[in-house]
């Protein structure tokens, strides 16, 4: 049986709504009305009972039709193993019998392009504990990316911003888990000292070695690690930092006009990486508290006392564009506006530009050494 699905229509004109990144409701493209949370989830609400009514005739309907309906006893086949890998919903817009994986929250129809939202999906222990909306909205993604291209003109070809096209810009709500943890840790370090002094007509240095010990503890809030194997951990590590204090309690109404997946890797699976951010943050600190002039650590070890972790959803644009047969793919924060993303390089154009640059360094130094001479030369006389 197809899963229920949640869809968010325009009370004034049943059009679709969509969240808006700026005004932070949802509005309707069609009349341009517009609607907090809190009063398009009290619609839905009164306008339950009306369909679960409606839904238990349908069914009585159904039933009664089976009579006269065609056997289909021997078309198709059974799904097997393939039905634990997918999850079938109804399009309310135009009826379309869909299918969807299982960790996909939230996605549009590719008939009539409504954006459905799946609550089996974020329901019971799935439900996301947080949100932060978008703030980025989709036009200015695209104007971001070129600025992203602008600051890689040292090896970026020139053909690249001509002659690649973007493939797709799409928002999505990516889940992590936010730990909130403590961390204990000791290390031992070796700190040298060199000292150069002349002796006659020797240069003589001494250098003193120390064994250090450093002791310490931290208190680390909302450390996140993103819960989904689609999503490449370099990409979601590299767009932080999100504002916390923006979090909100998590409702579908932030999710028309998005896509959103549910996490497919638990709390305990990702707790190894935030581990050992952790305790590279505490050895760090602890390290940068030797105060010699050539620090070698010989020893570190953590222990961490879990607290606890909750379920959020991050906003994040992704893009692709395709430039002479390869996908390139780019990922925006879509609070902060920060991008990251794959570049092509031309080596010609870098060689040329490390040249020129050591070029006009040697320059710089040899004019900086003549006009020292020069003040010099002035002072003397």
């Amino acid at each position: 049986m197809p899963s229920e699905v949640i869809n968010y229509k325009c009370p004034a004109c049943t059009g679709p709504l969509h969240f808006g990144e700026t005004s932070g409701k949802l509005e309707c493209d069609y009349c341009g009305s517009s609607y907090t949370l809190e009063e398009i989830e009290a619609l839905q609400s009164a306008n339950a009972e009306d369909a679960e009514k409606a839904f238990a005739e349908a069914e009585e309907q159904i039933r009664q039709d089976q009579n006269e309906s065609w056997n289909l006893s021997q078309a198709g086949s059974e799904w097997g193993e393939d039905a634990e890998k997918l999850r079938s919903y109804s399009c309310p817009q135009c009826g379309a019998e869909l299918f969807c994986e299982l960790t996909t929250a939230a996605t549009s129809c590719p008939y009539c392009g409504n954006v459905n939202i799946v609550p089996g999906q974020l329901s019971g222990e799935l439900k996301p504990d947080f949100v932060i909306p978008f703030q980025v909205e989709r036009k200015s993604v695209v104007e971001a990316l070129h600025k992203h291209y602008g600051k890689h003109n040292f090896y970026l070809p020139k053909l690249f911003r001509t002659e690649n096209h973007i493939q797709k810009v799409q928002g999505v709500y990516v889940p992590f888990w936010l730990y909130d943890a403590r961390l204990s840790g000791e290390g031992r370090y070796e700190g040298m000292d060199s000292v150069t002094h002349r002796e006659g007509d020797y240069e003589v240095t001494r250098t003193r070695h120390y064994d250090v010990e450093r002791a310490g503890s931290a208190d680390f809030v909302k450390v996140p690690v993103d819960a989904s194997k689609k999503m490449p951990d370099n990409y979601m590590d590299s767009l932080e930092p999100y504002d916390y204090d923006k979090l909100a309690p998590f409702s579908t109404a932030y999710l028309p006009g998005f896509l959103a997946d549910r996490y497919d890797e638990s709390a305990e699976d990702c707790a190894p990486r935030m581990q050992t951010r952790c305790e590279n943050a505490l050895s760090s600190k602890l390290r940068s508290d030797v105060n010699h002039t050539t620090v070698t650590q010989k020893s570190f070890q953590a222990h961490i006392d879990r607290k606890e972790a909750h379920y959020a959803l991050l906003p994040v644009w992704m893009l692709t564009t395709k430039w002479r047969d390869k996908n390139y793919l780019f990922a925006m924060n879509g609070q902060t506006g920060k991008m990251v993303g794959e570049l092509p390089t031309d080596p010609v154009l870098f060689c040329r530009n490390v040249a020129l640059l050591t070029l006009l360094l040697t320059l710089f130094f040899r004019f900086s050494g003549l006009v020292k001479l020069l003040i010099l030369w002035i002072r003397y006389l």
